[in-house]
């Protein structure tokens, strides 16, 4: 007999495919901005409530301001949300014809927006899980805990207070900038913590394209599970049919932004999904192919988005799939308040749609810093954090370098050689530095078209300040050793030692 949480995501799945597709991504109508921007007030409102626990004043103050320019016109004219705190939903009306923009709440998937069209009697047909995967009582694998205690040096705590405190100060590191929180981690712990803005270190603020790596993070799990190979082509069934090309693309080409295939002007815009409700199968699995796979870098949501769909039919059993990233990776590593969010299909949209805290966000750096092992156990497959952090062969005309859906701060002078990071909308960052075996983390709600957060800079100073840290260190040992050689020395030998110490200073 079939668990009954496996039946009921089943049914679920047979339910949500009756309702009707989302068109295809095309130019935008009055009508279209309206219903966009009424779906990221509902998305954004509902998430920030449900997943972040924040106040209404909150959400206005970070989610719902410097939102994308082309919506704010749209976006000034909607009425107020209606929550309804019981069902966990956000309804936000935008139109006298049009049932109003929707999104509701379920633990594991967060909040999930129905299509434009579609009314509150579809919130029946959205996926849910049967049973939540519980979370272990408590992570042994690092200290960055939910209760960790910051156990900060003389040294950092003195040296990173400048460069932390400038991240918060909306000029430093870019003008109007807005930090919501910096977390610095050094040989696996916590050496400096900031929050801003209605955060603090059990506030997951949605990652937009950070979760891109994690999307990789998860593929990786799964490749170590045997469940995916990278190179493996037709990696959905759609493309697998009669003279389709697209059947060469693989899991390796899409993490690495080579796809070849269509994503219009600007890859990163996938409005229809993100804010309209769309599902990923319509959306990013329609577009047609425009270079050979393989041979041009070209960043694009509907690469992460398909590479994520390709687990799912690879994994051919819902329920399995879309416990697979808590029970396998996120749960394993302590990440207990990240969310997966899904489209109405049962899609993650892990190329944006991902909420994590700071200290998630943080324990998945140090995850590729000690090469996919978490305590005494292995969750990544051996090598995969070079594999994302090697540049691909195709790689941008510009800017930093790419590798498997992790950037390369290949553009920041004064960042040792290694360094890669996560990066996403409004000023998400999680930099891995091999080199110092540290972790940096800024989260932020920057304005969409307006100053962006200067990563680089703040990587070189953050970086400088724990070299400043080990110099100091190094020089106390030096004098300790001096000292204790001196204690065995006779009088005479002392006064010879420091004559010719005094000598050679400058």
């Amino acid at each position: 007999m079939r668990p009954v949480r496996a039946v009921i995501v089943s049914l679920a799945a047979l339910a949500v495919s009756a309702l009707p597709a989302m068109a295809q991504e095309g130019g935008n109508t009055d009508a279209m901005d309206d219903a966009l921007a009424a779906g990221w007030k509902a998305a954004f409102t509902c998430s920030g409530l449900f997943n972040a626990r924040q106040t209404l004043a909150e959400i206005d103050q970070n989610d719902l301001s410097g939102i994308y320019p082309d919506y704010q016109r749209s976006f000034d004219r909607l009425a107020p949300a209606d929550v309804n705190t019981a069902l966990k939903t956000v309804s936000v009306s935008y139109s006298a014809t049009m049932p109003p923009r929707i999104a509701a709440w379920r633990p594991g998937f967060g909040c999930t927006q129905l299509p434009i069209g579609a009314d509150a009697s579809q919130i029946s047909f959205l996926p849910h899980f049967g049973s939540w995967p519980v979370a272990a009582d408590q992570d042994r694998g690092s200290a960055i805990g939910s209760n960790v205690k910051i156990q900060l040096r003389t040294e950092e705590a003195e040296r990173l207070e400048a460069p932390v405190s400038f991240a918060f100060d909306e000029r430093t590191y870019g003008n109007g900038t807005r930090t919501s929180a910096v977390l610095v981690v050094r040989d696996g712990q916590v050496v400096a913590e900031r929050y801003a803005r209605g955060v603090d270190h059990e506030t997951p603020q949605r990652t937009w394209s950070v979760g891109k790596s994690i999307a990789a993070t998860i593929l990786g799990a799964a490749r170590r599970n045997g469940l995916i190979d990278i190179d493996y082509p037709a990696v959905i069934a759609d493309w697998n049919n009669g003279a389709d090309p697209r059947r060469t693309i693989t899991i390796r080409n899409l993490l690495q932004m080579a796809s070849g295939l269509d994503s219009g002007e600007s890859g990163s815009r996938t409005d229809r999904i993100y804010f309209g409700g769309g599902r990923v199968v319509d959306q990013a699995g329609s577009k047609v192919l425009e270079a050979a796979p393989g041979t041009r870098f070209k960043y694009s949501n509907n690469d992460t988005l398909i590479a994520m769909r390709s687990l799912r039919e690879a994994m051919n059993d819902d329920n399995a799939f879309h416990r697979f990233p808590y029970e396998k990776l996120l749960h394993r590593i302590g990440a207990t308040h990240t969310t997966m969010e899904i489209d109405w299909n049962g899609d993650f949209i892990a190329s944006s749609q991902v909420w994590a805290t700071a200290r998630d966000l943080a324990r998945v750096g140090q995850l590729y810093l000690q090469d996919g092992m978490w305590g005494n156990e292995r969750l990544l497959p051996e090598g995969w954090a070079e594999f994302v952090r090697t540049p691909a062969p195709a790689q941008p005309s510009e800017g930093p370098g790419y590798g498997a859906q992790f950037w390369l701060m290949t553009d920041a002078a004064g960042v040792p050689a290694g360094t890669y990071y996560m990066a996403g909308n409004r000023g998400q960052y999680v930099v891995i530095v091999p080199s110092m075996n540290a972790v940096i983390v800024r989260r932020g709600y920057d304005v969409n078209g307006g100053a962006r957060f200067e990563i680089n800079d703040f990587t070189r100073d953050v970086l400088l300040a724990l070299q400043a840290a080990d110099d100091e260190r190094a020089a106390q040992r030096t004098a300790a050793e001096l000292e204790a050689q001196m204690e065995n020395m006779s009088p005479r030998e002392r006064a010879k030692f420091l004559a010719d110490q005094q000598a050679v200073q400058p």
